[in-house]
């Protein structure tokens, strides 16, 4: 796991170790965010791959944000994904060798007799492991798919709530957790308490585009600087959204930075760059709490016009402040929520009575393909059977009252 999805699970090892729980992280050796740290209840077991810190950036974000589509330029990008896709493909099975091809981390982690065992769906991989590591798993050589693969998670952690997703159904076994990394503002230090009131009635704008800012070209850093340039409001990068006289918050519409927003009740103007990004803005322009600006055509003027109408609209405020509502009133906080899930998973060995029977159906049942051909070969022999009665009918009556007229 990378990025902002390590940043969620770390926050999730962290309240487990709370709990008196021994954790072990399996970690390769060219990850990006991930740094071992000590504790005498956290351990991280460091394995060896073939490729360098820079391969996952270059492969998972510039190839995306260098070519992301427009209208003139969209099978472009698709052959350029093409190639993304592949390669992190490639990534993804040397992980797996990295892992499951070291005799030695696998033996280790089978001594270890773990309860649980905690991944991120973006890299398979971690599903093999713990089916390797299962107690009653037997290599059989059979061929498995990716979704047969996946399908074995016994609860979902997703990182969204009602205040941010659309009515639709969903399995038993998805528990929704997002803003589970959220807390209330901390005091700022006082330098940037001071620059933060020298603001006045004007407000702050907080700017951030989470952890992959750095690979922000410096043509668009000059743009938005020169737009932030122009604004009443003082412009903070370190503050957070929770501050009081946080006025509007530029984000790239990371999971983690929406969620930060919505927990402040901070009207958003969203500047999109890959991934899920796009649809997490579009989801809070759907509920009426921000505004986006399209990063590939995008001027100072455009950031400079989105950023005052969520100021100076009364209507994006008073929609975040209904969404921070909606994220509040919870029975259980989206972190307990969380930990219970997993202690669930611990304390009855799984959660079966959860997973529902699609899983085990093949790809002609579970679209419900046997029932259609039943249904049509029923069809066709009610019109069969319609079909040979006229015939008959015809043949028998009608055709014998023409003879009799005739002779």
């Amino acid at each position: 796991m990378e990025g902002s999805h390590w940043l969620n699970v770390k926050i999730i090892i962290d309240e487990l170790i709370k709990k008196e729980h021994n954790v072990t992280v399996l970690v390769a050796s060219g990850a990006l965010f991930i740094t071992p740290s000590s504790h005498p209840s956290l351990t991280f077991e460091v394995y060896k791959v073939s490729f360098e810190k820079e391969k996952i950036e270059k492969v998972i974000i510039l190839t995306w944000l260098e070519n992301r589509p427009s209208p003139l330029t969209i099978w472009r990008f698709y052959q350029e994904m093409t190639k993304v896709i592949k390669d992190f493909h490639m990534v993804s099975r040397e992980i797996c060798d990295g892992a499951l091809k070291n005799e030695k981390l696998m033996e280790n982690l089978k001594k270890g007799k773990f309860e649980v065992l905690l991944s991120d769906p973006v890299f398979p991989c971690v599903t093999m492991c713990a089916n390797f590591l299962h107690p009653n798993f037997i290599f059989s050589g059979k061929p498995t798919t990716l979704c047969e693969t996946m399908s074995k998670a016994e609860i979902w952690l997703m990182r969204t709530y009602w205040d941010f997703e659309f009515p639709r159904p969903f399995l038993p076994n998805f528990e929704f957790v997002g803003g589970l990394h959220c807390k209330p503002a901390k005091p700022l230090p006082k330098e940037m308490e001071e620059f933060v009131q020298s603001s006045g009635e004007d407000g702050v704008v907080v700017f951030s585009l989470g952890s992959m800012v750095q690979n922000l070209t410096e043509e668009k850093a000059n743009l938005i600087a020169l737009g932030l340039a122009q604004i009443p409001q003082k412009v903070s990068a370190t503050s957070g959204p929770g501050h009081p006289k946080t006025k509007a918050f530029i984000t790239h519409g990371g999971t983690n930075g929406i969620y930060e927003a919505i927990y402040h009740g901070i009207p958003m103007v969203g500047v999109p760059m890959f991934a899920d990004q796009p649809d997490n803005i579009a989801h809070m322009k759907a509920k009426g709490a921000a505004v986006e600006v399209n990063m590939n055509t995008m001027t100072s003027a455009d950031l400079i016009n989105a950023l005052r109408t969520v100021i100076t609209d009364p209507s994006y405020k008073e929609n975040a402040m209904r969404l921070k509502r909606i994220h509040h009133d919870q029975p259980v906080k989206p972190l307990d929520r969380a930990v219970f899930w997993i202690e669930f998973v611990m304390r009855h060995k799984g959660a079966k009575h959860l997973r529902v029977a699609a899983h085990d159906l093949s790809w002609f049942q579970y679209h419900s393909l046997d029932v259609i051909g039943f249904l049509l070969a029923c069809v066709a022999s009610v019109v069969f059977l319609v079909t040979k009665c006229f015939l008959f009918t015809y043949q028998k009556f009608i055709k014998s009252g023409k003879r009799i007229k005739k002779e």
